[in-house]
């Protein structure tokens, strides 16, 4: 039985995670015809169930969820970084940014946004939030949404890409973007190769809720296991990403709920005063992969299905971003000019644009891990002293802020917070 075709426009997003959504709705206000499909409702990826992680939105990210109308509803539930401590160690009672006790580096937002009621570092979303965000944002302004609906294969012509689906339906765009995860079926199905290695890590995540209000502060510590983040949620709460190796993380996961509450206090310490899981608990694997290629004839990767990294510097989302504020500038300017949005040209823009920065970052944060996730003696004295180091030089500072604010490079209209159209 042949298939009805469902679409036919400029853009179609396979995939309505984090990125792919924000992508579409990124296009679709600034007047592009764009769909998107993806294989589950976007009400069961809003369930605290399906996803407990929080995300670390860069402080150029926000501004891009602000221009696409998502962060007016993410009111009362984004938290403001407002500073970052990152330690060699364990937590310590009363560890205080600034503070004295061991190696330790202090971003202050003041030092590049000095107004009192400036921008802060970022903001600490949960995930599902951002999805309930999102979803409101789709249904307001009419974005057509295919869900659930399973993309099975994509083939590429001429002037356009269509997109097969489950039951024999299909989408056709001028332009196919991949959004569809690290495991991604179209990047797999265009022959794009990746790269990649799995760190023998696992994220032990969950929220927590503590007795002393956090004040706005991130803090990372750098144990031999891996890092161990505890980012700033509304309220007196907190997510934690507790990276452990793969075993020690299960076992961890699988404590009852006595002998997970000592492990937590034994790894957490009392510098927030008492502590206690109010979350499901979630491990996630971690690894590294990059695609060879962040295109193909007719087709873009974004978000994870051009690369994942490690959550060491809380980048993985902001990327998504950044891929989606550069591919919309692409795909607007080309038919602003009355150019074909999937053409060569506008598929190789974007992949100069995006690829240096992915590899750059991914590469960066996979050497971070190596160096910071273990106990040799001489690498704990040279990052001990390159930390020091650091937080002695008010510009190398304002460099990592920046660079982690997402604000270095060619920097894409909406992470500037201005509109586009056609």
């Amino acid at each position: 039985m042949t298939g009805k075709l469902l679409f036919d426009g400029d853009v179609v997003v396979s995939g309505g995670g984090l990125a792919g959504l924000t992508l579409a709705l990124a296009l679709h206000r600034a007047g592009v015809k764009v769909a998107v499909i993806d294989a589950l409702p976007l009400d069961t990826q809003a369930d605290i169930a399906f996803d407990g992680r929080a995300s670390a939105l860069a402080y150029t990210s926000w501004r891009m969820l602000e221009q696409i109308g998502v962060a007016k509803h993410l009111k009362g539930q984004a938290q403001r970084i407002e500073d970052i401590l990152v330690v060699d160690g364990r937590p310590l009672d009363g560890l205080k940014p600034g503070g004295p006790g061991v190696d330790n580096l202090h971003f202050d937002r003041r030092e590049i946004h000095p107004r009192e009621e400036g921008e802060p570092l970022g903001y600490m979303v949960e995930n599902r939030h951002t999805r309930i965000a999102a979803a409101k944002c789709a249904h307001e302004t009419g974005l057509p949404v295919f869900a659930p609906r399973r993309a099975l294969s994509m083939q590429a012509h001429s002037g356009h890409g269509v997109l097969e689906l489950d039951g024999g339906d299909t989408l056709q765009a001028s332009l196919i973007v991949a959004c569809d995860g690290k495991m991604s079926r179209l990047r797999e199905g265009a022959g794009i190769r990746s790269l990649g290695r799995r760190y023998g890590q696992s994220a032990i995540v969950l929220t927590v809720e503590h007795e002393l209000p956090h004040e706005g502060v991130a803090y990372e510590y750098f144990m031999p296991g891996g890092p161990f983040a505890i980012l700033p949620l509304t309220g007196n709460r907190s997510s934690l990403v507790w990276t452990e190796k793969d075993a020690p993380a299960r076992a961890i996961a699988a404590l009852d709920p006595q002998g997970f509450q000592e492990a937590l206090e034994a790894r957490f310490g009392d510098f927030l005063g008492e502590v206690k899981p109010v979350s499901q608990v979630h491990v996630y694997p971690l690894g590294l992969m990059l695609a060879e290629r962040f295109t193909a004839e007719r087709l873009a990767l974004a978000g994870d299905a051009a690369r994942t990294i490690h959550p060491i510097a809380g980048q993985g989302f902001n990327l998504g971003i950044r891929d989606a504020a550069a591919l919309c500038e692409v795909i607007v300017d080309a038919l602003r000019a009355g150019l074909d949005p999937g053409s060569q040209a506008a598929l190789t823009r974007y992949e100069r644009w995006r690829k240096t920065d992915s590899a750059a970052l991914a590469l960066g944060t996979d050497a971070f891990n190596l160096l910071f996730s273990n106990d040799n003696t001489a690498l704990r004295h040279a990052r001990g002293l390159g930390l020091s180091l650091t937080n002695a030089i008010p510009v190398a500072r304002r460099f990592f802020m920046r660079t982690a604010g997402g604000e270095t490079g060619d920097l894409p209209r909406l992470l500037k917070g201005e509109a586009l159209s056609l």
